[in-house]
């Protein structure tokens, strides 16, 4: 189970039988269905006027069922059961996540996480950078989505070697997944790693991958208050891509007031204006991405502080 959406897709198991240099431990979860309701109830005669169940508020036409301290609301599900569960979760996560992190320092990878809502035109911005970059770094590719392997199809007939990943009912790539992938690619030294998500501005907002930053790719062709309400995802995110900008003289698509949502967000967001079809904007993304490559593999003066790792959970995921 997803705790980000309630959704049931597995979150840290990539599905694989065969062994990688991760070492990473298939640890299974638990199946402890916390049914706190009454069974024999009308489950179609619910009247919660007013109520906090689990975190389901109703007030002045509002369902609110991420007003409770776990942010998310799952039928049969406490509060405190799901923040312990998500903890859980994401806790294995970002072990996976260090141990991608880790090959990425070794070889000198410079990662990104490519995040969008589904028809964003991400695949096709991500074609037309891998046909501009090929020639300057050695690029490999991991493709997310539920089910086909159309896009890495369309990654490979550029030339760049591409992993596709399928999630099933999982809504999001997790560092496990990923993990795995890395096995079938080849990792240069000094190259390039594009992880391709898998459509949707949710669940992979709170899924570390190791990578070095998160991109946002939003289209013109989608609501200017995308940003305000789908949060999570701008926040997390380092840069901002506004693709489809060649079809802005047909659209009533106000660029500014989105850009202002999206630094209400997170004032810290980078944003280009890009036209995949056009190329428009890609020459300031492409030096975003070597300034950004060149500063991450740039020898260090001085050693890192130590880190302090996170306590182990105790809890097992339900």
């Amino acid at each position: 189970m997803c705790t980000v959406c309630g959704c049931s897709g597995h979150t840290t198991e990539a599905g694989h039988g065969h062994p990688h240099h991760h070492d990473h431990g298939h640890q299974g979860h638990g199946h402890d269905h916390d049914h706190d309701h009454h069974h024999g109830h009308d489950h179609h005669d619910h009247h919660h006027h007013g109520a906090d169940d689990a975190g389901l508020r109703l007030a002045h036409g509002l369902v609110d069922a991420g007003a409770g301290p776990a942010g998310v609301a799952v039928a049969g599900l406490s509060q405190d059961r799901l923040i312990r569960i998500e903890r859980d979760i994401l806790s294995k996560n970002d072990a996976y996540a260090r141990e991608n992190r880790a090959l990425f320092a070794a070889t000198g990878t410079f990662a990104l996480n490519l995040v969008s809502s589904p028809g964003s035109g991400k695949t096709t911005l991500l074609c037309r950078t891998l046909e501009d970059l090929k020639a300057r770094f050695p690029i490999v590719v991991i493709e997310g989505d539920q089910q086909t392997s159309n896009d890495a199809e369309r990654i490979r007939r550029t030339g760049v070697p591409a992993v596709q990943v399928n999630t099933g009912k999982g809504c999001h790539l997790d560092a496990h997944m990923v993990g795995h992938a890395l096995d079938d690619l080849p990792i240069d030294s000094g190259g390039l790693l594009f992880i391709e998500n898998v459509g949707n501005l949710v669940c992979p907002a709170g899924f570390d991958l190791g990578e070095a930053h998160k991109v946002v790719v939003l289209s013109v062709t989608e609501g200017e208050d995308k940003p305000l309400k789908y949060p999570d995802m701008f926040a997390a995110a380092d840069l901002m891509l506004l693709n489809k900008s060649d079809l802005l003289p047909h659209l009533d698509f106000d660029v500014a007031a989105c850009m202002a949502a999206a630094l209400r967000v997170n004032p810290r967001l980078q944003i280009l204006t890009v036209s995949a079809r056009t190329g428009e904007g890609m020459a300031a993304f492409y030096a975003w991405i070597e300034a950004r490559a060149a500063a991450l593999r740039a020898p260090r003066t001085a050693p890192l502080p130590a880190r302090s790792e996170p306590a182990p959970a105790t809890a097992s995921a339900a």
